[in-house]
């Protein structure tokens, strides 16, 4: 897991922006600051997978100081983005009840993503408590 800035623009007239200092050209928008905040999410952690599958290394996190100093950014409210960097996938052995399995094989063509995936989602659960 990683934190990255991300800096929020409001124009009169217009949604809220989003942009990240590290990822030029990942931009994201909303219509309340709290679906920017949600954007800003799921924009950072596509574009972070994108950035994956082409092979591309995958920039450290800015200091805010340094962000805040780029005048592109001046006029912005900086707010911190919490991602999971893509690793290494590995290869385990679980067992199951059959009817669970039967179940997840009928809503997922891939079984282990969705497992990966539901337990990313318990974890951010148990996190937020």
């Amino acid at each position: 897991m990683s934190d990255y800035i991300a800096i929020i623009h409001k124009e009169p007239e217009s949604d809220f922006g989003v942009s990240f200092p590290d990822f030029p050209g990942c931009i994201t928008a909303g219509s309340s600051l709290e679906e920017a905040r949600k954007m800003a999410q799921e924009a950072l952690e596509f574009h972070i997978f994108g950035m994956t599958e082409d092979g591309e290394p995958i920039p450290a996190p800015s200091p805010l100081d340094k962000v805040m100093q780029d005048p592109n950014f001046a006029q912005g409210v900086a707010f911190m983005v919490h991602v999971r960097l893509p690793s290494k996938a590995v290869r385990v052995n679980v067992t199951l009840d059959e009817s669970l399995v039967s179940a997840i094989a009928a809503v997922s063509k891939n079984r282990s993503k969705f497992l990966a995936e539901a337990a990313w989602e318990k974890l951010n659960r148990e996190q937020a408590v």
